[in-house]
């Protein structure tokens, strides 16, 4: 009896504490909630509060710009149908007189404008500026003599800026004097003709303090800072001084306008900005195409609410923890030996895991390496007590997991390498195990195997293998969110027996290698992949004749675009095709850096296997043909040390002859020397010490290409094309392509109307 008593009392002091605890966590849960939905909603109402008292500020100060602007066309129009100042413009020597009168007008013009700063009327004959101006310089100045040098660049460049668009700017008060005046300037030009010539023009300067004055005065008395975006993206603060700020020494600032407000409606949203959150409040743009913005610490608008949110917090966080407090002390006799129990089981079952796992990696690795047979119950077994659930005599996949940018990875990472290589494991196996027996393998490089079995409930021993395929993009996209690792995946084609194990591992591995095209984060299909045929790849021998020319001639653009051509190509291939072509390709650039070497006099800093050191040593493509392009600059630009201007200048003019003359049957060495007033054996050697060709070569190779091209894209006769192009007799023609491209004129466009019909 006593003891069906004490029982009886441990389990009311359970259920008291049970109850007592839910009761708590209600309260607390309530309180939450309801402090929540309150903050919510007042910081919705305040956020709004704001935006329209942001809003009716950056609207105002929006008309005051629309209005300065109308204002200051106007003033430029009148003053163009002014007869008095007309005369300043328009006339070379306007008499002392005429000019006395029309300093007068301007003056005029200044004192009844007060938001005007200065006014200046440009002759482009006389080059002369007369200027009517509040501070500063007043009167007939020439270009060099003005404190105003900004407006000298605006006049040099007048077809940058369209008319009565305002253009911010700041210049000096007097030459010397380094006080500084902020302006928007309003240019109102006539040019002559197409635009290109300047004939005369008014500009007028309204004081930036004017436009600026309502900028940052809300009603709310919130603090915040205002900017203008221009029609020209250029941001400037609204302080009263204007400072242009060039958007691009703002970085977070110009992404938020190139994201969320350049072109939008007016509108707002909360965003950091800074490393400071701010409610950020903007107008649509304006008939000139400007924009206001209001940025405001979002801890100015929230603050209050924040107080009341956070002593609600603090009266919760008090109940649960009064509640969790009492509920523990009830409960502790009842939980001691249930818990003592389970931290004993739990910690057996870790020392059996812990001493499984790496007898668990090793057999997987040999069986997938094949040095592990599959043939006995024994083996069988001994798969049974690893603890290894995949049943190899039914459809199995693997999946093979390589980790993107690896090397560069391990140098950041190398102590926690392993760590991360678990966590990818075990993500991969989380998300696959729903649908399959799962087993991943930690295959000690920069690659993770996942074998995918057949489930085991519910089906029987012939239930088909299911379509990995929803899984894999979750697994990397998984993985990258978790890890921020970026990896490619493999998936094999589903097999059934042992036998086909290491196979099927060994096509993965080589199908894997298929991500030097695809780029990192690619899903590759192994069996698409294998299926191509190594044997059926033809090295582009023209191609790579082209791109030899091209590097001698120092026409490295060209070159760059047959490399990358010839590399891409490969990707119809097994992987075996690149490493034939960069092989190939390695070899025949080490030709030509000789040859370069040899009769240009040039010495290279480093050879061409600093810069394409193996294939090995690259992921993508990109990679290996950004190697060779490095390599292709320096050769360059060592090319470039060897030659002067003069003698770049005389190959082009040769270039330039025969591209112009190609048809013509008499050019020839000799003609163009004589056209060029130098000695054949001198325009000779200097050509061919530049280009490394002959320029008789050069003749021939720009009328075959003519002749290809005729080909391809007319139907002339072939004896036509020969007089086109500067050959005497078709008979020529035929023996000289034939010699260059393999085939005959004729076969060549029989070749190319196949692959037209194609």
């Amino acid at each position: 009896m006593t003891g069906r008593h004490l029982f009886k009392t441990y389990e009311n002091r359970k259920l008291y504490s049970m109850l007592l605890l839910s009761t708590t966590l209600c309260i607390a849960a309530t309180l939450l909630l309801s402090s929540y939905i309150f903050y919510a909603n007042s910081v919705r109402i305040g956020l709004n509060q704001v935006y329209q008292s942001d809003l009716g500020s950056l609207t105002q100060t929006s008309k005051v710009v629309v209005g300065m602007t109308q204002s200051a066309q106007s003033l430029s129009f009148q003053m163009y149908r002014n007869t008095t100042i007309s005369k300043l413009m328009f006339y070379e020597n306007p008499s002392i007189y005429d000019v006395t009168a029309a300093t007068g007008e301007l003056a005029g013009y200044l004192s009844s404008m007060p938001f005007i700063e200065s006014i200046y009327v440009y002759n482009a004959k006389s080059g002369l500026l007369h200027i009517a101006s509040n501070q500063g310089q007043s009167g007939t100045f020439t270009k060099e003599e003005l404190a105003d040098t900004g407006i000298v660049e605006i006049l040099g460049r007048f077809q940058d800026y369209k008319p009565f668009t305002p253009i911010p700017r700041r210049y000096s008060v007097q030459q010397g004097d380094s006080r500084t005046i902020g302006v928007y300037t309003y240019l109102c030009y006539e040019a002559i003709g197409t635009g290109t010539n300047m004939d005369s023009a008014v500009i007028v300067n309204i004081s930036a303090s004017w436009i600026n004055k309502d900028l940052g005065q809300g009603d709310t008395g919130a603090a915040g800072i205002s900017y203008i975006l221009d029609d020209r993206g250029r941001l400037l603060t609204g302080d009263g001084l204007l400072a242009g700020v060039p958007a691009g020494q703002a970085p977070e600032l110009q992404a938020v306008l190139d994201h969320d407000i350049r072109g939008q409606e007016s509108g707002y949203f909360v965003k950091e900005v800074d490393g400071t959150k701010s409610l950020v409040s903007y107008t649509s743009p304006d008939p000139l195409g400007w924009q206001y913005i209001r940025i405001t610490p979002y801890k100015q608008i929230t603050g209050k609410i924040s107080a009341v949110r956070t002593t609600s917090i603090s009266i919760a966080g008090g109940i649960l923890a009064a509640g969790l407090l009492i509920s523990w002390l009830l409960s502790r006799f009842l939980y001691r030996p249930f818990h003592a129990m389970a931290s004993k089981v739990s910690t057996l079952e870790s020392e059996k895991r812990n001493a499984l796992y790496p007898l668990k990696q090793a057999l997987l690795r040999s069986l997938v390496q094949g040095t592990q047979p599959l043939r006995t119950e024994a083996h069988w077994n001994k798969l049974k007590e690893a603890g290894i659930t995949v049943d190899f005599r039914r459809d199995y996949r693997l999946v093979l997991l390589r980790i993107d940018g690896f090397e560069a990875f391990r140098e950041m990472h190398g102590d926690d390498l392993t760590v991360y290589q678990f966590a990818v494991m075990n993500i991969a196996s989380e998300i696959a195990s729903p649908a399959f027996r799962t087993e991943t393998v930690d295959l000690a490089e920069n690659g993770v195997l996942l074998i995918l079995g057949a489930p085991e409930v519910g089906e029987s021993p012939e239930a088909s293998l299911p379509d990995p395929g929803m899984l894999l993009p979750e697994i990397r996209r998984s993985v990258l969110d978790y890890l921020k690792l970026s990896v490619s995946i493999t998936c094999s084609p589903a097999a059934c027996g042992p036998e086909a194990l290491h196979p099927l591992y060994r096509q993965v591995k080589e199908a894997a290698l298929h991500r030097f095209f695809l780029g990192p984060g690619c899903l590759i299909a192994s069996e698409e992949v294998l299926q191509r045929k190594t044997a059926d790849y033809l090295f582009p021998v023209d191609k790579e004749r082209r791109m030899t020319e091209a590097l001698m001639a120092g026409k490295t653009e060209e070159a760059k675009g047959l490399l990358a051509e010839m590399l891409q190509e490969t990707a119809a291939y097994p992987f075996g095709a690149l490493q034939l072509a960069a092989s190939r390709l390695t070899a025949t650039i080490g030709t030509v850096v000789t040859a370069v070497q040899k009769n240009g006099h040039l010495e290279l800093g480093r050879g061409l296997e600093a810069y394409v050191p193996s294939l090995h040593g690259f992921e993508s493509l990109q990679e290996l043909q950004g190697a060779f392009f490095s390599f292709f600059e320096e050769l360059r630009s060592r090319q470039a040390e060897k030659r002067s201007l003069k003698q770049e200048d005389l190959v082009r003019r040769v270039n330039d002859m025969i591209d112009r003359e190609y048809g013509d049957p008499n050019l020839c060495l000799n003609k163009i020397a004589d056209s060029l007033g130098l000695s054949s054996i001198h325009l000779s050697r200097v050509y061919k010490q530049l280009t490394l060709l002959a320029i008789v070569d050069v003749i021939n190779t720009t009328r075959l290409e003519q002749a290809k091209r005729l080909l391809q894209e007319t139907d002339l006769p072939v004896a036509e094309i020969a007089e086109r192009i500067g050959y005497t007799s078709s008979s020529y023609l035929y023996r000289m392509f034939k010699k260059n491209f393999g085939v005959t004129p004729t076969d060549f466009r029989k070749a190319q109307l196949q692959a037209g019909e194609r």
